[in-house]
């Protein structure tokens, strides 16, 4: 009887540690955006994440006659692109992410979090020139 018990302690352990691994850890999309880096923080009572938004263009209506524009919501992990985007608030920039299903709290507070910074606006206008 123990010996059953033992096996299904095991189990149910294995089904709970496969069920958080795939809730908050399995990447369920990876994309890149553009738009204007509209702001970007650092804040949190007890774990400091980078949190930003990404204003694109266009619009979208979320209902018949009502417009609204096309907001990116996103985290980032890594403090070397929070550097990047801190230096580009306000500019065009172009974002590769990862999509979870939910976030975690040391992770930010979006399901989206930026993995790389492709390029920024000034890096743009300093690209776009023949001869430097």
């Amino acid at each position: 009887m123990k010996k059953i018990f033992k096996i299904v302690i095991v189990i149910i352990a294995i089904i709970l540690v496969v069920f958080f691994w795939w809730r908050y850890y399995f990447v369920f999309g990876e994309g890149v955006k553009a738009g204007n880096l509209n702001f970007f923080v650092k804040k949190g009572f007890v774990f400091k994440t980078y949190e930003g938004r990404l204003i694109q263009d266009g619009f979208k209506s979320a209902s018949p006659g009502a417009l609204q524009s096309n907001e990116f919501e996103f985290s980032v992990t890594n403090d070397s692109i929070a550097a990047i985007l801190e230096r580009n608030s306000g500019k065009v920039v172009e974002l590769r992410y990862k999509e979870y299903l939910h976030p975690l709290p040391w992770r930010g507070m979006s399901a989206y979090v930026v993995i790389e910074v492709l390029r920024a606006e000034s890096e743009m206008k300093n690209n776009d020139l023949p001869y430097q």
